[in-house]
């Protein structure tokens, strides 16, 4: 292996590796700087755009029904794919990120979501759709989690929760406004045309990553530690790093915490909320607003407690009393007497608002484990979140009647607050991280 040997140059620590190595200057070491700005930046955006594509999916899916000759059925079968898909390829996801860094592999996942928004634009048959559905759910797999390891490869520790907390924030952002504009876009062009419209936004993202985002260069440490190891082989280093946060307490009780509140948040603003308001009688104009309103939520809560867990050095404390607040909200939403539509809208943004403490879930995984290993904490936490979330749209779905009443899905979505009050016990048992050094 190359000698690694450090040099002073003009003010500039440099790293050169000879033979003949090229030299690792300085100014990619600027963490939080201008280039630690773009390139979280352009992560961000690459999470939007994904996001504004699923949402999309939602819109064009009885469009590509029509399209493709298929029934109800095997729209929502391609849907629980993706789901499935998502949820296996992001435990492996955070690892890749920890073993070989952002550069290429964010330009790689980037391309996978572009290559599915392509696809879905073709969609004539089943089988296109299901192919579409697993290529973007393996590129949407590094979407969040690689904006979060950026965050923490590119900013201070300290700023981590927060940096992670603005990318959720934005794509709540993009969830709540992105369905109203893309079904005003499918007003002026044909879903076809909108999806390759994606397709091609992303073949740009493309370009900016693989041009644009980088891994930080290394320290001296780093460097004489990176000269000694040895890898081990690629599967098995991943299995290693993912039991290593299995075995973390603190991962697995702040995946817990983390998982059921952004589940509950996730199938109540989806699915259940506007249910809960149609059979209470509301206008299809109104349950379709508490969507928007949940993310609208989300997007104030993600940094809030963030900022919050930070002004009190406090990690534990804010994640268990947000998440015990959205346990009552979702008990409101669920068992408020039918003539209240009105609150139902202010309950459903507090739902989404006190979502926004399970990205505390994020951070305390983060500071929980070596920083070898961010973006493995990451993705199970991610990972989970979204398990939950599919368990809570399905579960309650198969304890309904054919047609459902309030008390009905009263006694179906009961499980969500339950499921909350023991997120909450969890987090009782979590070891605070904020004071803790960090590895």
């Amino acid at each position: 292996m190359a000698h690694t040997v450090p040099t002073a140059t003009g003010g500039e620590t440099e790293y050169r590796k000879h033979p003949g190595a090229r030299i690792l200057h300085g100014p990619h070491r600027t963490i939080g700087g201008v280039e630690a700005w773009v390139i979280w930046g352009l992560c961000t955006i690459f999470v939007v755009w994904l996001f504004a594509i699923q949402t999309g999916y939602a819109v064009v899916s009885p469009e590509i029904q029509k399209t493709a000759g298929l029934t109800v059925a095997q729209i929502g079968l391609a849907g629980s794919i993706y789901t499935w898909a998502f949820a296996l390829c992001q435990f492996f996801s955070g690892a890749l990120l920890d073993r070989f860094g952002s550069r290429p592999l964010l330009a790689v996942a980037v391309a996978f979501v572009t290559a599915g928004a392509f696809l879905y634009a073709q969609t004539t048959s089943m089988a296109t759709l299901i192919v579409a559905q697993v290529v973007l759910a393996i590129g949407s797999s590094f979407g969040f989690v690689g904006a979060g390891y950026i965050g923490g490869q590119w900013f201070p520790v300290a700023r981590y929760g927060l940096m992670f907390g603005l990318v959720q924030s934005l794509a709540s952002l993009g969830s709540a406004f992105g369905q109203p504009a893309i079904s005003w876009q499918l007003g002026m062009v044909s879903w076809q045309q909108l999806l390759n419209g994606f397709g091609a936004a992303g073949v740009v993202l493309i370009v900016l990553f693989a041009f644009l985002v980088r891994n930080p260069t290394p320290g001296p440490a780093q460097l004489a530690a990176a000269s000694k190891a040895t890898r081990p082989p690629l599967l098995s280093s991943i299995f290693r790093d993912l039991g290593r946060c299995f075995r973390n307490r603190n991962v697995v009780l702040s995946s817990a915490l983390a998982g059921v509140s952004f589940g509950s948040m996730l199938a109540m603003g989806v699915l259940w909320g506007p249910r809960l308001m149609e059979a209470r009688g509301a206008q299809g104009s109104l349950a379709a607003t508490l969507t928007a309103v949940s993310w609208l939520g989300l997007a104030v809560g993600a940094p809030l407690f963030n900022l919050l867990s930070d002004h009190w050095n406090n990690r534990r404390a804010p994640a268990v009393v947000g998440v015990l607040l959205q346990a009552i909200a979702v008990s409101l939403l669920i068992y408020l007497p039918a003539e209240t539509n009105s609150v139902s809208v202010v309950t459903m943004f507090a739902v989404g608002l006190f979502a926004g403490a399970h990205m505390l879930g994020f951070t305390v995984a983060g500071e929980s484990v070596p920083g070898a290993l961010v973006g493995s904490s990451a993705a199970i936490v991610n990972g989970i979140c979204f398990i939950i979330g599919g368990v809570l749209q399905a579960v309650p779905g198969r304890l309904l009647p054919d047609a459902p009443d309030l008390a009905d899905y009263g006694h179906a979505l009961l499980m969500m607050p339950i499921l909350l009050l023991l997120g909450a016990v969890a987090g009782f048992f979590i070891k605070d991280t904020a004071t803790a050094p960090h590895p």
